[in-house]
């Protein structure tokens, strides 16, 4: 199965124990602009990892990039999402994944691990020094919005520290998320051309939860959409969200959310009744050596 193929960087085989492959002539700038290329497009997606080994059943998959899921990292070391997990544990975590593909990798960066601007471009020049070529950066923490300026400054912050063409920056903005905005529409819109002035590259919105509200935000901020499907209740379909106009469409912790709860299911299966149905449909063991290169 081979793995995926990212715009300019050629397709590659599995890889051996030997670990990550590095393709000859092929550089971070490059990886860079293939994720930055996708975004010119018709819209891709990309799946959300939380480990090395569920980056590369992804990538063998097809995906052109990856994102980490910060959720989903601290559900695999047993802590809830929203700041418990260290950030040396969360970079750990995100520079295993970054090993062990080859496509461009978009970090969960959160919001910027840090008090001020400073420590914001911090982050992200560490996060390029481990071969991350794209991230998110929130516009809040604690459930509140930043005022915009200080929210600007963060941003521009961490396009100081990996200029355009080296790092994707994808602004997040939380105005449908927090609750207790009063126009949320507005307000995103206001912050997105902000973050765009800035450096960004993309804005992403969760939270949104209507097709008309959707296609608004495309037609007033004038840079590629990100937008997460399965966050939201009801759930927007990928081709529907093509159809309005976003770019770019990531899935945050949901392919975690299915793989745990894939675990409890089995549990409770054999703790009930001991039986295996959970194993209809599984790859086998020896599916699983062949894909990790064994």
């Amino acid at each position: 199965m081979p793995a995926a193929t990212a715009a300019g960087i050629p397709s590659v085989p599995l890889r051996g124990s030997e670990g990550r492959r590095t393709i000859p002539g092929v550089t971070h700038t490059d990886r860079a602009a293939a994720l930055l290329a996708l975004h010119s497009g018709p819209g891709f997606v990309i799946p959300n990892a939380w480990d090395a080994g569920t980056a590369r059943i992804l990538e063998q998959v097809g995906f052109p990039a990856l994102a980490t899921t910060s959720a989903g990292i601290a559900w695999s070391c047993g802590l809830p999402d929203g700041g418990p997990l260290g950030v040396d544990t969360m970079f750990a975590r995100v520079a295993e994944i970054v090993a062990a593909v080859d496509v461009p990798v978009s970090a969960d960066l959160e919001a910027g691990y840090g008090d001020t601007p400073s420590d914001v471009g911090d982050t992200v020049a560490r996060a390029v020094s481990l071969g991350v070529v794209g991230g998110n950066i929130e516009d809040g923490a604690g459930g509140r919005l930043f005022d915009i300026e200080t929210a600007t400054a963060r941003l521009a912050a961490a396009r100081a520290a990996a200029p355009p063409g080296s790092f994707v920056l994808n602004a997040r903005t939380d105005a449908y998320f927090v609750g207790g905005v009063d126009d949320p529409f507005a307000e995103t819109v206001e912050r997105a051309h902000r973050y765009l002035d800035a450096g960004a590259d993309c804005v992403f919105v969760p939270g949104v939860k209507d097709e008309e509200t959707i296609r608004r935000l495309v037609a007033e901020i004038p840079a590629p959409i990100n937008m997460v499907a399965g966050l939201t209740s009801p759930v927007i379909a990928v081709p529907t969200l093509f159809s309005l106009g976003v770019r770019r469409v990531s899935v945050g912790g949901s392919i975690a959310r299915a793989a745990f709860s894939a675990v409890e299911h089995a549990g409770r299966e054999l703790l009930d009744s001991g039986t295996l149905g959970f194993l209809d449909g599984a790859v086998s063991y020896a599916g699983l050596q062949e894909r990790f290169g064994a």
